[in-house]
């Protein structure tokens, strides 16, 4: 890779790690690793246009049929994909039909940009990730060998520390914090060959332990709050996705479009807004 190579469009495609859950915004929109990536891209090239397809609660299945052709589509200097993960924690999950269906993805994406980057994600520590792991590793694995197959490139966060850490993660325990999502913005600026502005592998500062009784008490708030939901959803077969588009996808129109720094296409430098690109 590169040294500094421009890059001057980015599509991000993916489910609600890559929407930006839970990087919650003043006015009530969402942030994430994809958007925070963007600006720092943004203020390095001008006329630098994005857009961010991914949806939260989206199976490999519906990225592909939904996000993956739009994306190929709009020819960009890098895409990011992101999926498959949503599969792997549910019940039941045919693990053929989601490497078949990634590697689809990978197949479409790849000649239809400069770099494609596949991310091996994160998982927060505890019971849940000991449960899911072997699906999660059997997914890792094969995007490694996508990636060499098709000259993508893999950002690994998996197993990653800093980012196993409690702390990194939201109350409902399956989305980054603001600081997890800048982190994960790091690692993919650093995957694409950028040089490095701070190190998104170091640990989170040492803090007490909560009481027993806290932490009681935060379980009971999960699980009403965010399990039972969840699982509300998966008996009814109901997606959190459900008639939602991505930030950069008209719905009405049925199309993507791109955003760019609204400071104008000629500014270099820190971005302070976005408008959106018609035509």
């Amino acid at each position: 890779m590169e040294l500094n190579a421009p890059y001057t469009s980015l599509v991000a495609v993916g489910d609600s790690f890559t929407e930006g859950m839970s990087d919650l915004l003043p006015d009530g929109s969402y942030r994430g690793w994809a958007d925070v990536l963007a600006a720092r891209l943004a203020a390095r090239a001008p006329g630098f246009r994005y857009a961010n397809l991914a949806v939260r609660g989206k199976l490999i299945g519906q990225i592909v049929d939904e996000q993956v052709g739009i994306a190929a589509a709009l020819q960009p200097d890098v895409i990011t994909l992101v999926g498959g993960l949503n599969d792997t924690l549910r019940p039941k999950c045919d693990m053929g039909m989601v490497r078949g269906r990634l590697e689809a993805a990978v197949e479409r994406l790849a000649p239809s940009c400069k770099t494609l980057v596949l991310m091996r994600s994160p998982g927060r520590n505890g019971p849940v990730m000991e449960r899911f792991r072997p699906r999660m590793e059997e997914l890792f694995a094969l995007i490694g060998d996508l990636a060499e197959r098709h000259g993508a490139v893999v950002a690994d966060l998996y197993g990653a520390p800093s980012l196993g850490d409690p702390r990194m993660w939201d109350v409902d325990r399956l989305h980054l914090t603001a600081e997890g999502h800048r982190r994960v913005a790091e690692a993919v600026w650093q995957t694409l060959g950028l040089p490095a502005e701070s190190d998104w592998r170091a640990p989170m500062p040492a803090s007490a332990p909560a009481r027993w009784a806290q932490r009681r008490i935060d379980d009971v708030r999960f699980g009403r709050q965010h399990l039972i939901p969840w699982i509300g959803r998966r008996l009814t077969g109901r997606s959190s996705g459900d008639g939602r588009a991505g930030s950069q996808f008209d719905a009405e129109l049925g199309k993507a479009f791109w955003i760019s720094p609204e400071d104008g296409a000629a500014a270099i430098g820190p971005v302070t807004g976005w408008r959106r690109l018609d035509g």
